[in-house]
């Protein structure tokens, strides 16, 4: 599943090229490629494999490809004013909650409507250590919302893929201490090569930001009217003294 789902990074690279949204680099190409297939060599025969789960998986990746790049579009367009994660959420998750509610009503609709935890419940104190669990969950899963889709507003849905494999990483590793899993010499050869590509994108992404801000701040310093007057008497001033000792000579 882990491998599978690797490859979302693919998708939103090859999404992000061809909206536009990346420009085509031999250093971030190198960076997905590190990546995806260092995780493929991590989990490499951890489990069976399911032909019917591996094509779910994969097109699950695709659409979320096509989702965070659409996304980030929708983000990252002035004129539409979907900046603020309050925002963008306000108007999708409406919509996802739409999409998944009957899917949620056929699969687990029927356990849950006979459940004595919830609807046939006899202790009200169960009833209310559920609900609460529930009203957790449902904070934890508004703030990994926030979380995400303020990241693709400030960076991009590259960077976001990126995050969620780390995130994959921890919890393999932490797999293999709680959870007794054995690993090989190549899969920690994959952890290895996963780690250093995502070193990689960040050491890119903090390089662009330094460049981008020293931009910035010659643009501000050009375009300031009281600089340009300021450098203007210093020139005339220059000139002025120049006149002075030619005259003195």
């Amino acid at each position: 599943y882990t491998m599978t789902k690797s490859s979302a990074i693919l998708f939103i690279l090859l999404f992000s090229l061809l909206f536009k949204l990346e420009e085509m680099r031999v250093a971030l190409v190198l960076v997905v490629l590190l990546i995806a297939g260092g995780l493929f060599m991590f989990t490499y025969k951890s489990t069976q494999f399911n032909t019917q789960g591996f094509v779910l998986v994969l097109c699950a990746s695709f659409l979320g490809g096509v989702r965070w790049t659409l996304t980030q579009i929708l983000m990252q367009k002035a004129e539409l004013g979907l900046q603020n994660p309050i925002d963008i959420m306000f108007h999708l998750q409406p919509l996802m909650f739409l999409v998944l509610f009957p899917l949620f009503a056929v699969f687990e609709g029927l356990p849950l409507s006979i459940s004595e935890k919830l609807f046939h419940f006899h202790e009200a104190g169960m009833l209310l250590c559920l609900v609460g669990k529930l009203f957790l969950g449902g904070i934890l899963a508004f703030g990994l919302g926030f979380s995400e889709f303020l990241l693709v507003s400030r960076t991009s849905s590259l960077t976001l893929s990126i995050a969620g494999i780390f995130k994959e990483i921890c919890v393999l590793f932490l797999a293999t201490h709680l959870l007794g899993d054995h690993l090989s010499l190549l899969n920690w050869l994959g952890f290895a090569v996963c780690l250093s590509g995502i070193s990689l994108h960040v050491i890119l992404k903090a390089i662009n930001a330094k460049g981008e801000k020293a931009l910035n701040l010659n643009e501000e310093a050009s375009s300031d009217p009281d600089l340009e007057l300021l450098l203007h008497h210093a020139e005339r001033g220059e000139e002025e003294e120049e006149v002075e000792t030619i005259q003195q000579h």
